[in-house]
């Protein structure tokens, strides 16, 4: 993962070196100075285990304040609404979850537009912040459970020159301790999904998704930055459940094999 480490680097300036939100560019209700000088007060003799386990223990709860947020409190309430999860069919009996972190309105709307096609680095701390409300998922863990990104075409990914969906699927990763998953490639005969109607969607990503590989675990969590239909999450959960048409090899898996739940960035409109 060479290639996020800009990414990274930036999100670390705006966590631990910027003091002001993210959105409104006022001070954050707890300054990072006060968080740093606590964090630093931390630091123990290394010639002591016990301390060092208290260390160990004390870190982890600062480091839970530092990762608190990247707003002030008064723009995450007025962002954040995680909405009610809703449901589209994946096989006969058999539906998917979706859970957004919130609505795709503004400003969250602007924000993903500038850093999906813009490369504009300045919106990716705010959706972080906004992609961390999302509630881990009960009993996944390590071991279990994979995050399956929303793949991308290589002609898209040469036109636009980066993955913005693996770049936020990565910082889930890493927020929710639970790895990615590369088994998925999209086919390139498709189109863009904006501006078509459900039914365009949904014929539009017949057989899109072809696996490459095959799940080592029970659990997969896909990931997409915005479900406004939930379409692509449906195909790629289809394709995942062995419910498309033409995926070779599919034929072997079981519609109970798998534990599919998805998680999205935004979510329609509140409006």
């Amino acid at each position: 993962m060479r290639h996020l480490a800009p990414y990274q680097t930036g999100l670390w300036l705006a966590e631990y070196g910027d003091i002001r939100c993210q959105l409104c560019r006022l001070y954050r209700s707890t300054p990072q100075s006060q968080l740093l000088q606590n964090h630093s007060s931390l630091i123990l003799p290394n010639n002591s285990p016990s301390k060092q386990s208290l260390f160990i223990k004390l870190r982890q709860r600062f480091n839970g304040r530092f990762h608190s947020g990247l707003l002030c409190t008064r723009c995450h309430h007025s962002i954040v609404w995680l909405p009610k999860p809703f449901d589209v069919d994946i096989a006969a009996g058999k539906a998917l979850s979706i859970q957004a972190a919130t609505y795709y309105d503004y400003p969250i709307r602007q924000a993903i537009r500038a850093f999906k096609h813009h490369e504009d680095m300045t919106k990716l701390p705010l959706l972080l912040h906004v992609l961390r409300q999302l509630p881990r998922p009960n009993g996944c863990h390590y071991d279990n459970s994979v995050i399956v990104a929303m793949p991308t075409t290589e002609q898209r990914l040469v036109k636009r020159g980066f993955d913005p969906v693996s770049i936020l699927a990565a910082q889930l990763s890493k927020h929710w301790h639970i790895p990615l998953w590369h088994g998925v490639q999209r086919i390139d005969n498709t189109v863009s999904q904006q501006g078509l109607t459900r039914a365009e969607r949904l014929g539009n990503l017949d057989n899109a998704f072809a696996l490459v590989d095959t799940p080592l675990v029970k659990r997969l969590l896909l990931f997409d930055d915005v479900a406004t239909t939930g379409a692509s999450l449906q195909a790629l959960g289809r394709a995942l459940n062995g419910q498309s048409k033409g995926i070779a090899g599919m034929n072997s898996l079981t519609s109970h094999q798998y534990d599919i739940s998805a998680y999205a960035l935004a979510h329609g409109s509140q409006t």
